[in-house]
């Protein structure tokens, strides 16, 4: 079954030009920037603030994209529903027993040709052991390419590395994300566990 597209309401649209205006404000520039398809995982790092997703909106949709992100199934409630979907929201119930958020993602990546969700790898802005797995799950249960994309807040700088399509070896492949990151970001602190996590020292190869 293929997703219905409808278009998006007045208040929809006049925050997601405030949205954008407020990235072209602040002058933020994409360096380097990948071919990305339509349907891929675009990974978010470092997430440091709520910035964030104001910067990897509007680069995104400089791409010509139209980025969409996950949300509690309880932000999609009235009198929010419409907003949230026309935001490019995907709602996720996380107390489903019959079905995980992964399958509930990878169900919605089946329903059309186009879909560039962006995540949030670290899951939140404090402080964690390492980078959590469903962003790798979700893409290789929905056969799409993984886009490492970084924002230095400090430069207002920011970019998005080659694809990595998923193999089934996590370890592998997270290496391959994380060399890309170490190259865009050596000595940034928040992204020290990835580094650790994938065995990734001062010797690290730069692509």
């Amino acid at each position: 079954m293929e997703k219905v597209v409808r278009a998006p309401t007045l208040l929809s649209r006049l925050v997601k030009w405030a949205l954008l205006a407020l990235y072209r404000w602040k002058g933020w520039t994409l360096v380097s920037v990948a071919p990305v398809p339509r349907r891929c995982v675009i990974l978010g790092a470092p997430h440091t603030s709520n910035w964030d997703f104001v910067f990897f909106l509007g680069a995104v949709t400089e791409m010509g994209l139209s980025p969409s992100f996950m949300g509690k199934d309880s932000l999609f409630k009235w009198p929010m529903t419409r907003f949230m979907h026309d935001m490019g929201g995907i709602p996720v119930d996380r107390k489903a027993k019959d079905k995980n958020y992964v399958d509930q993602v990878v169900a919605e990546f089946a329903k059309g040709d186009e879909l560039s969700l962006v995540i949030a790898p670290e899951g939140t802005r404090g402080d964690i052991k390492g980078w959590r797995s469903g962003f790798y799950h979700i893409a290789h249960g929905a056969g799409v390419p993984i886009f490492p994309a970084w924002f230095d807040k400090a430069t207002g700088q920011g970019g998005i590395g080659k694809g990595v399509m998923p193999t089934g070896d996590f370890a592998a492949d997270l290496r391959k994300i994380a060399e890309f990151y170490y190259s865009a970001m050596p000595g940034h602190p928040k992204l020290a566990v990835l580094y650790a996590q994938a065995g990734i020292t001062g010797d690290a190869k730069h692509d």
